[in-house]
């Protein structure tokens, strides 16, 4: 086997997921480049959650495999999930901790020693400005405060792969500004970002690479350059994706 080292960061093979008669995922195969930011696009229901909860360990998929740094995720799960960070969208967090004690519970979970987790729980919290809601319990936190909380618990153990979906849905414009920062850095250090995002504008700024999924399949994948051509990304996610109409709405909407 390739070793880790020169291994893509993730790389997607032939991923199917069923529910009942409906194909979430169908044959979505993809390769991101190790040391590289990520975007995945694509409209409501196109499969790009599944996706990633098939890649992370979430959820098992029908037929594929999934390779971190590598590592097969559902042949060597443990080996796997030591190496991603994970931000799911909609994975409900133990709220009844407070923010302190839920990094350091993950922390702990990853196999870190009771001092490492005390020193990196402060650096995280300082770094996304949860220091004065440290003690505080997750479940009075903010939707904003919340998602950064849930990052800091992805980011806790150094992964080499970070995987968030939607990461700034309900994030105010500045902590997003910072949290975008956080995350150059990161990959500016050698890690690997995938972010799944609705905000063709947030993608098109932040990533070097995207792919674009709609029904459950790849439509387009390269560099952000390669994808969006002469336009612009969100001209050519609407070109591949379609759908678009023309209405001017109802005359009574009309108040001239």
């Amino acid at each position: 086997m390739e070793s880790a080292a020169l291994s893509p960061a993730l790389e997607l093979r032939q991923l199917v997921k069923r529910f009942g008669e409906k194909v979430a995922v169908d044959g979505v195969s993809l390769t991101i480049p190790t040391g590289s930011c990520y975007g995945l696009v694509g409209p409501n229901g196109a499969g790009k959650t599944t996706t990633l909860s098939m890649a992370t360990g979430l959820l098992r998929p029908d037929h594929g495999q999934a390779l971190i740094c590598g590592v097969d995720v559902w042949a060597q799960p443990t080996e796997a999930k030591q190496l991603v960070g994970v931000l799911a969208d909609g994975v409900k967090l133990f709220d009844r901790l407070t923010g302190e004690q839920l990094i350091t519970y993950n922390g702990l979970l990853a196999g870190l020693d009771a001092e490492t987790v005390s020193r990196r729980c402060a650096d995280l919290l300082d770094m996304l400005e949860l220091r004065g809601a440290g003690s505080t319990l997750v479940v009075d936190y903010s939707a904003g405060m919340t998602k950064k909380i849930a990052l800091a618990c992805a980011l806790v153990h150094a992964p080499r792969l970070l995987v968030l979906d939607e990461p700034f849905e309900s994030v105010d414009p500045v902590s997003a500004a910072n949290i975008r920062d956080i995350l150059q850095g990161y990959v500016r250090g050698g890690g690997t970002v995938i972010v799944s995002s609705h905000s063709m504008d947030l993608v098109q700024r932040m990533c070097d690479h995207v792919a674009v999924v709609a029904a459950g399949r790849v439509l387009a994948a390269g560099s952000v350059d390669e994808v969006r051509g002469a336009s612009t990304l969100e001209e050519r996610f609407v070109e591949l994706v379609g759908g678009r109409q023309h209405l001017e709405g109802p005359t009574w909407l009309n108040l001239s």
